[in-house]
C-alpha cells in the first residue's frame, strides 16, 4: 500500500543503512520522517550514569548525520517521553498515514507496541512492523513436527539448511533516499539534559555506525583465528561488536554474510563465530516461543532448587558483585565488567557458574546484576546465558559441570595477564601463582607485599566443598554426580 507521509520509528537498528523499516518506508511512501523516543518508562529506572544511555546517544548522533547524509535536510527527531504516548502523538502531529518500525519481540516492547498499535488505528494510522534483529525469527525455524528448538545443535544444522543468500541480502535504503523528508527540528540532547551525568567512553566501547564499522574491519583480519583466540581475555580475540548488535548499528545481515561466506570457502575461525551468531538467533526464538523464562526457569523442575540465603549468601553475592571473591579470575572478570560495561564472553561462563555452583545463588540474581552493568545488555542473550550456566535452559551444561575458577583461569589466562591487568595487587606475585594465591608458599606472598585477607581476599569458599554443596542443591532435579569438566 502507498502512503502520503509516514514516520520511521528506530528502536534498537540505530543506522540508516541495510535497515528493514526504513527500506519499507522509503520504497512506499511519497514523504518519510525519522524519529527516536528516549523512552522514560524504561531510562527512568536506569542510574543517573548508564553507558548505556551515553551509548545510544552517540548512536543517534551518526544516525541523524547518515540521514542528512542520504539526503541533506533530512534527519532524526527525537522525543524524550513514553513511547507509547510520543508515537502517537509525533503521528498526529506529522499527519502521517503510517508508522514503519522493525520487530522487537521482548515482552514488554511487544506489549508497548500493542498499545502503540491501538492507539494510531483509533486514527487510521497504520502500524507496520518488519524483521531485522535477526536473521531467522520467531517461528522460520521449526523442527520437522512444526515446534520450536529446545537444543542448538539441531537448530543450528536447520538454521543453516534453511539459510540462502536471499535472508542475508541487505536494504538498499539509499536507493530511495529522495523521500527523506526535510526535518528542521532534528537534533539530539545531551546526557545532562534528559537527566543523566556526562560519562566518555573509551573508542573500543563507543556508539555509532562508524565505530561499528571499524571494528568489523579490524575483526575482519583476525575472523580466521577466532576459534583459536576467542576464549582468551588476555588476547584480542573477540569482534567486541556485542553492544553494536544489540543496538543495531550494525547489520547482523552483514556481518552473518561474511562469516558465512567465508565458513563455506573452509574458514574455521569465520565458521565458528557464524555459530555464535546463530546463538544470538537461537535464543531470540526462545524467548518468542517462551516468554516465562524471563522469570522462571526453562525446565521447571530447576525451579524446585532452595538457592542460598540469608547473611552468608548476602555477603557473598556482593562479594561477587564487587570482585573480591579471592578467585583472582573471577574477581578480575567482575572488576572489568564494572569498570567498563563489558566482559569477555569466556568469563561470563566462569563468573556465572561461579555465583550460581560455587556460591549458591539463585542465577536471577547475577542475571539482574549482568542486566545491569553489561553495555550490551540484551534480555535473550542474558536470559539464555545465565540459564545454561544454572542447566535450567535450553541446551543448557550439565547441573554437574561444574567450572573450576582455578582451572579455568590457568587454562583461559595462562600468563595471568588479564589477573594482573584487573587484580594489580597480586601483579607482583609470579604469574603461575596469581590464579590461587592462597597456595603460594608465604615467602613468595612476602616478597611480593601480599597479605591474604589484608591486601587481597580469602577465597570466600572453597571449591571443593561448595562442588559437593551443589551437586546437593541440584538433587532435587538429578540423582546422578558425575565428574566435573
Amino acid at each position: 500500500m502507498r502512503h502520503d507521509k509516514s514516520l520511521v520509528w528506530f528502536r534498537r537498528d540505530l543506522r540508516a543503512e541495510d535497515h528493514a523499516a526504513l527500506f519499507h518506508a522509503l520504497k512506499n511512501s511519497r514523504q518519510v520522517v525519522c524519529a527516536f523516543v528516549l523512552d522514560t518508562g524504561i531510562l527512568d529506572a536506569l542510574p543517573r550514569r548508564d553507558r548505556r544511555v551515553a551509548f545510544i546517544l552517540q548512536s543517534l548522533q551518526a544516525l541523524d548525520q547518515a540521514l542528512a547524509t542520504l539526503q541533506p535536510g533530512a534527519g532524526l527527531l527525537v522525543r524524550h517521553g513514553l513511547a507509547c504516548d510520543e508515537i502517537p502523538l509525533l503521528a498526529a502531529e506529522l499527519g502521517v498515514d503510517a508508522v514503519y518500525c522493525n520487530h522487537d519481540d521482548e515482552p514488554a516492547a511487544l506489549a508497548r507496541d500493542a498499545q502503540v498499535s491501538q492507539a494510531l488505528a483509533r486514527h487510521r494510522r497504520a502500524f507496520l512492523s518488519f524483521k531485522d534483529h535477526v536473521v531467522f525469527e520467531r517461528s522460520e525455524v521449526l523442527t520437522g513436527q512444526g515446534k520450536p528448538y529446545g537444543v542448538f545443535t539441531p537448530y543450528r544444522n536447520a538454521w543453516l539448511r534453511q539459510l540462502t543468500p536471499f535472508f542475508l541480502t541487505g536494504y538498499p535504503v539509499s536507493h530511495y533516499a529522495a523521500a527523506l523528508a526535510p526535518c528542521p527540528a532534528h537534533g539530539v540532547p545531551d546526557l545532562s539534559s534528559i537527566g543523566f551525568e556526562p560519562l566518555e567512553l573509551p573508542p573500543l566501547l563507543s556508539g555509532g555506525s562508524a565505530r561499528a564499522e571499524a571494528l568489523f574491519q579490524d575483526f575482519l583480519g583476525r575472523m580466521d583465528r577466532y576459534d583459536q583466540q576467542r576464549d582468551f581475555p588476555a588476547v584480542k580475540g573477540p569482534s567486541y561488536l556485542s553492544a553494536h548488535l544489540r543496538f543495531g548499528t550494525i547489520s547482523i545481515r552483514r556481518l552473518a554474510r561474511e562469516a558465512w561466506t567465508r565458513a563455506q570457502a573452509g574458514d574455521a575461525g569465520a565458521g565458528v563465530w557464524l555459530s555464535e551468531l546463530i546463538w544470538r538467533d537461537f535464543y531470540h526464538q526462545v524467548l518468542h516461543h517462551h516468554p516465562q523464562v524471563v522469570t522462571q526457569a526453562f525446565r521447571p523442575e530447576y525451579d524446585r532448587i532452595e538457592w542460598a540465603s540469608g547473611p552468608e549468601a548476602e555477603a557473598h553475592f556482593a562479594a561477587w558483585c564487587e570482585g573480591r571473591t579471592g578467585y583472582p579470575l573471577v574477581d578480575a572478570a567482575m572488576r572489568q565488567l564494572n569498570g567498563t560495561g563489558y566482559m569477555h564472553n569466556r568469563l561470563r561462563m566462569v563468573t556465572a557458574s561461579f555465583l550460581v555452583k560455587d556460591l549458591g545463588i539463585d542465577w536471577r540474581r547475577g542475571e539482574a546484576y549482568f542486566a545491569q552493568q553489561l553495555l550490551d545488555f540484551d534480555l535473550a542473550a542474558n536470559n539464555g546465558g545465565w540459564q545454561w550456566a544454572a542447566s535450567s535452559g535450553c541446551d543448557a551444561q550439565p547441573y554437574f559441570r561444574i567450572f573450576n575458577p582455578v582451572s579455568q583461569s590457568k587454562k583461559f589466562d595462562p600468563e595471568a595477564r588479564f589477573i594482573e591487568r584487573y587484580v594489580p595487587e597480586l601483579a607482583a606475585l609470579p604469574p603461575a601463582l596469581r590464579h590461587a594465591p592462597w597456595e603460594a608458599p608465604p615467602p613468595a606472598l612476602q616478597a611480593a607485599g601480599v597479605v591474604l585477607g589484608q591486601d587481597y581476599p580469602v577465597p570466600v569458599v572453597r571449591h571443593d566443598e561448595a562442588r559437593a554443596a551443589t551437586l546437593a542443591r541440584y538433587a532435587v532435579v538429578k540423582s546422578r554426580a558425575l565428574p566435573e569438566a
